[in-house]
């Protein structure tokens, strides 16, 4: 059987193919896959060819963010039927590494991650309408939501383990800076914690308005209104833990001028080498901490938007046929219209 794919040549070089679809082995669920959506990774790849030293060095499919419907299962597999809607995990840790062993999965030294230019060979991602994985990487909802709400599990996986890196949220005072898909569903993680005040920055006002829908007590266009940080900065910073959603050196610079001492920043987004300014993090006594990817939070992402406790569907811009990946590439960076925008694949026939 052939399935299409959407295979990544190089920079701005998308072309839709084929190849064969894997047999289904014992332990393996096959998936006609629904909605996929584009990730900043994707984006760097698409536009840049790789992202800081990660460069795609042959063809790549893309994508590791999707969800769809089983179609088959293997002879061993239990809990799952056909017509099952899921959602595909794209980390499949080794298990044995030191890592691993210290259930610190997310670092794993052998990590298998889909759609990554990281290691050689490539690990080839989900855009594609037949996907053939592991049981074990295979999420099920129970409920019947729209597959596009589906295949936001990932980065909804990404902000659970960036959240779970602050202390109690309950009562402070949040900043979150960046509202892309990660800033705006990181709104949404945030919202539920009961912050005293929870403010998003951006530099455009289509995001900034999906962050107000997500829970968002403030926004502020900082492009137009840079003016409104000035009461944010008196008396040596006023919030108590920043969401760094950007990678950009002004946003971290300008955050931790607003953070109080002893306050956490929290780095969400990926960039390359950047400046810090070290005065300010040593006089203030900032606890700066990374987050990366997630392990246990992808099944407690499904849960979330299983059971309507988190409702990702704002954040939903726009859906492409795999025929218009590139124009659905091209708009999905651009943030004056659009925060998600998925791909969708023929052969779910339940989309």
């Amino acid at each position: 059987m052939e399935t299409r794919i959407c295979r990544l040549h190089a920079a701005h070089d998308l072309r839709i193919e084929s190849q064969t679809v894997p047999d289904l082995g014992p332990d393996d669920v096959q998936v006609a896959v629904g909605a996929g959506g584009i990730c900043g990774s994707d984006l760097h790849y698409y536009h840049d060819g790789g992202i800081g030293q990660i460069r795609v060095r042959e063809p790549i499919i893309v994508g590791h963010e999707a969800a769809g419907h089983v179609t088959q299962v293997g002879m061993n597999v239990t809990g799952f039927a056909t017509g099952d809607l899921v959602a595909i995990n794209p980390s499949l840790p080794c298990g044995q590494c030191g890592f691993c062993k210290r259930d610190e999965f997310n670092h794993c030294t052998e990590m298998q991650f889909m759609g990554s230019a990281y290691r050689m060979p490539h690990e080839q991602g989900m855009f594609r309408e037949i996907l053939t994985v592991p049981a074990s990487r295979v999420h099920r909802f129970t409920n019947p939501i729209p597959v596009n709400q589906a295949a936001c599990t990932e980065p909804l996986a990404v902000c659970l383990h960036a959240e779970a890196q602050a202390d109690c949220l309950r009562g402070k005072t949040v900043l979150i800076t960046g509202s892309g898909p990660i800033g705006a569903l990181m709104t949404s993680v945030v919202a539920r914690k009961n912050p005293r005040d929870l403010i998003v920055t951006d530099l455009h006002d289509f995001p900034l308005s999906v962050a107000k829908k997500l829970g968002a007590s403030e926004t502020i266009n900082v492009a137009d209104r840079p003016e409104a940080l000035e009461p944010f900065r008196q008396n040596k910073g006023q919030f108590d833990v920043v969401f760094e959603c950007t990678g950009s050196p002004a946003a971290i610079a300008a955050a931790l001028t607003m953070l109080r001492p002893r306050g956490t920043m929290i780095l969400v987004g990926v960039a390359g080498e950047v400046s810090l300014p070290l005065n300010v993090i040593v006089s203030k006594e900032i606890r700066m901490v990374g987050t990366h990817r997630f392990h246990p939070e992808f099944a407690e992402a499904v849960r979330l938007i299983d059971s309507g406790e988190i409702n990702v569907e704002p954040i939903i811009s726009r859906s492409f046929n795999i025929e218009d990946a590139t124009a659905a590439f091209d708009l999905a960076g651009d943030r004056t219209q659009a925060i998600k925008v998925h791909l969708t694949f023929k052969k779910d026939r339940k989309l």
